[in-house]
Order: structure tokens, then C-alpha cells, then sequence
């Protein structure tokens, strides 16, 4: 079966044909209606291959840091849902943990020739960042870099991590701890969501008088890094009242911690994350924490990729405004917090 064959049997011309597979513009709807009906009755399949000789395969490489973080499901339901009624379709590589590991698997996604690069907070420079999107349009999510070459989706972090402190501060709470990631890669720290994160936490903190409680422990985003942050953070004196972890998959890994330590949260220790994803609504978790609306980066990522693909070379830079979702991880220190001291 060929594009020849689905253009007779559909009444069209081979370059119709071509438009419709392509998505490109300048298709009626009656025209793509007729190709796709035509299609499906022969039961044409394009081949992969010979679409990436003409030029395209219609895939989207996704490239992953971290397969087991609960936040980038909700940003691929959103890019799925951007492309679907599409022909594209994504397929996801794992970055990391290293340079070297995500460098090679962003090699891969080009050797593949994907139409497109999503990359989700990439520890690589910007200088490599922008050589591969000078060969495959690229959008990079996480970072708060700004380049004419890719386009970029971020979350609002200064306002987010501003927002879970002055909750915790309004609640009472003086000796708020922070678990923050540790930094890797090439990336500057002004551009990196994690070192944002960490400063505007310190900065809300002054702000309030209370330079002298800032308790960091830097480990990772990752439920092994929560945990071992809040065993170093816990074995402090005095011990904090709150902790504010970077990341829900960080704040998952201290509420491990806390109960190992037969601490009780809320009553003993507060709790908040940065997500507020799936795992963080369950009635058993019920964690307070920041929605940056994951959904939302990835269809916008998704609709980004897709006008780069069509030939936009414009350069777009796109913030989700973050809010807060309080929940029963947090609330005024208790008598035991006050017993703590």
C-alpha cells in the first residue's frame, strides 16, 4: 500500500495526501477528513523510514532526567493531549543522572531524527543546548534561561517557593528547614529552578528576621534525597518545626523520615512540597504544596514544538504562574514542636 494508492482511492492528489500526513497547513477539513477516511479504510501505514527520507517521522523526543519522579507524568498527559489529532507521537529517552548520560541520550534522539527535542530540566550549558536546537527545534522545560535558538517553559519559582514560606511563617513557624538539590551539570545557578528555589526560600526567611534559622540540607530531588535530607535536618538542635522540601518526590522521602523518627505530621513537624502532584492529593499523604500545573507545561511545550517544526524561528519564552495548595501536612506548631525546644 502506498500514498499513491490512499490518493485514488480518496479522489486527491498525492501531494494532498502528503499535506494531511504532514499536518501541515493549508488543508481544508473536508480534505482531511476524506484522506484520513481513505486511509483508514485501506489500512495505509506510512513507513518510518521512508518519512524520515522525506524529511519527517512525525516522533517527538522526550528527554527524562528521572523516570521515577511523580510530577513529569502530568507533563507528558499534557503533551499528549497537545498532540493528539496529530500524526506525531512521543517517545521518551532517560537523561540522566550525569552529563555524559543525557548528552548521549539527546545523540540518540537526533541520530533517530525526531522532528522535535522536548528537554525537561537538561543539566547540559546552554552553548550545547543551543547546538542541537540549531539541528532539531528544541524546547527546553525547567530552565530559566533565555536563547534565541529554543524555546523555553518554566514555572514562576521565585513566586512558588515564595509562596509555601510565607504560608509556614504565617502559621507561626520560626526554625523552617529547606531540602534542596544539590547542584550538577553546567547550568547556572540563577538559571536552575532548584537554585531559585533555594535562594528565594533563604531570602523570604531574612525578610522575616529569621537569618539565623536557615537550615539547608542539599541532597536531591528524589524520594532518597528527601529522606536523607530530613534525617540531617532532624538531627539538628533545636529541630525544625517545618521543613519545605524543593520537590513532592523530596517531601515524600521526609515524610519516610519523620515517622522512622516517631515524629507526627503535622503535630511535631510540618510539611510542604513543590508539585502538588497525584501522590500529594491521597487522603493518606495530604501534602501541602505548590501547583506549577504540569498539564499546562506540556501542552504548552507540546503547541511550541509543533509551530518550530512548521518553521517559526522567533524565539518563545512561556511562565506558568504557580499557586498554593494547602492541605493537612501543615499547621501552627503544636505542643510537641514547643516541647522540642
Amino acid at each position: 500500500m502506498t500514498i499513491a494508492d490512499v490518493a485514488r482511492h480518496a479522489g486527491v492528489s498525492t501531494t494532498a495526501v502528503s499535506k494531511v500526513l504532514r499536518s501541515a497547513y493549508g488543508v481544508s477539513p473536508a480534505m482531511r477528513d476524506r484522506v484520513k477516511a481513505a486511509i483508514e479504510e485501506l489500512g495505509y501505514r506510512p513507513h518510518a523510514a521512508a518519512r524520515a527520507m522525506r524529511g519527517r517521522t512525525f516522533t517527538i523526543g522526550v528527554l527524562l532526567p528521572d523516570l521515577r519522579n511523580p510530577f513529569f507524568p502530568d507533563i507528558l498527559d499534557g503533551l499528549n493531549e497537545r498532540l493528539a489529532g496529530t500524526d506525531y507521537q512521543a517517545i521518551m529517552v532517560q537523561g540522566g543522572p550525569g552529563t555524559e548520560a543525557e548528552a548521549r541520550a539527546i545523540e540518540a534522539l537526533v541520530d533517530r531524527q525526531v522532528d522535535g527535542i522536548l528537554m525537561i530540566a537538561p543539566e547540559l550549558g546552554r552553548a550545547r543546548l543551543e547546538e542541537v536546537a540549531a539541528q532539531v527545534p528544541t524546547v527546553v522545560l525547567g530552565l530559566h534561561e533565555r536563547s534565541a535558538v529554543y524555546d523555553a517553559v518554566h514555572d514562576d519559582d521565585e513566586l512558588g517557593a515564595e509562596l509555601v514560606v510565607r504560608h509556614l511563617i504565617g502559621l507561626g513557624h520560626r526554625r523552617i528547614a529547606h531540602i534542596g538539590h544539590l547542584p550538577g551539570g553546567r547550568v547556572r545557578a540563577s538559571a536552575a529552578l532548584h537554585a531559585i528555589r533555594a535562594a528565594t526560600y533563604e531570602r523570604v526567611m531574612r525578610e522575616h528576621g529569621l537569618e539565623g534559622e536557615i537550615p539547608v540540607a542539599l541532597t536531591s530531588y528524589s524520594e532518597e534525597g528527601g529522606y536523607e535530607g530530613a534525617r540531617r535536618l532532624l538531627a539538628r538542635s533545636p529541630r525544625p518545626t517545618a521543613i519545605f522540601a524543593g520537590a513532592d518526590s523530596a517531601a515524600l522521602g521526609a515524610l519516610r523520615a519523620l515517622h522512622e523518627a516517631g515524629l507526627s505530621v503535622p503535630a511535631d513537624v510540618s510539611l510542604a512540597g513543590y508539585d502538588n502532584t497525584r501522590l500529594a492529593a491521597l487522603s493518606s499523604i495530604s501534602l501541602t504544596s505548590v501547583d506549577q500545573d504540569g498539564e499546562e507545561m506540556g501542552r504548552t511545550a507540546g503547541r511550541l514544538l509543533l509551530e518550530r517544526i512548521e518553521g517559526r524561528g522567533s524565539s518563545v519564552r512561556f511562565s506558568v504562574t504557580p499557586t498554593l495548595v494547602p492541605r493537612r501536612s501543615t499547621a501552627p506548631p503544636g505542643s510537641s514542636g514547643e516541647r522540642a525546644r
